[in-house]
């Protein structure tokens, strides 16, 4: 006799809880379906209903940190420059919910790049967030707060810089504080505000 349909889904949610505690307690390298099933308390039989394939656990797993990157709080966008402060601080591990998702993405890297397919959705994925804060530089030089041009290389070094912080605030979190990335974070855009005022103002 089939399971109920509302056992079928509160079964996948036990999943996805299970396969989350293993990503958050030891990365991507530690994600087995021997793993999974040890966190579910259930037999390894029982998963491969779920995952046929360890590929296929590891894209229910970064699908699944999608959804949760996606479904996390966000700061007020705000318009022009704040509203680009407020995205690049909504990647940096300021809490301990999102030094936990940061800490799962960076740990994910070694999956993406032994992969092609998942080398190449992991570029849309930087890419659609450079898109999002393109708008938001546009939208700043609209404003006068930045130097006008092509937003481009702006919204990308702003993500190179936020992402490379990220990292070193995961490796070392006595030095990068939350308190110590905000200041970088702000001197960082200070500087770019900066040389706009003495573009304008010689």
């Amino acid at each position: 006799m089939p399971r109920p349909k509302g056992d079928h889904e509160a079964r996948r949610r036990e999943v996805s809880e299970a396969v989350w505690q293993v990503m958050a307690t030891r990365g991507f390298a530690g994600l087995t379906l021997r793993a999974v099933a040890a966190e579910l308390g259930a037999t390894t039989g029982l998963l491969t209903h779920y995952f046929p394939t360890k590929r296929a656990l590891v894209a229910y797993a970064l699908d699944l940190l999608e959804q949760r990157t996606i479904a996390r709080p966000r700061r007020p966008a705000g318009k022009g420059l704040i509203a680009l402060r407020h995205a690049l601080m909504d990647i940096l591990p300021l809490t301990p919910e999102a030094t936990e998702s940061n800490r799962i993405w960076v740990s994910s890297w070694d999956a993406a790049l032994s992969d092609g397919d998942l080398r190449a959705d992991y570029a849309r994925k930087y890419a659609q967030s450079r898109d999002e804060l393109r708008e938001r530089v546009a939208a700043a030089q609209e404003l006068g707060e930045l130097p006008a041009g092509d937003p481009v290389p702006i919204a990308t070094g702003s993500q190179s810089f936020a992402l490379g912080l990220a990292v070193q605030a995961l490796l070392d979190p006595a030095t990068f504080t939350p308190q110590r990335q905000v200041e970088l974070l702000d001197d960082y855009l200070a500087a770019l505000t900066a040389s706009h005022s003495s573009a304008t103002h010689p």
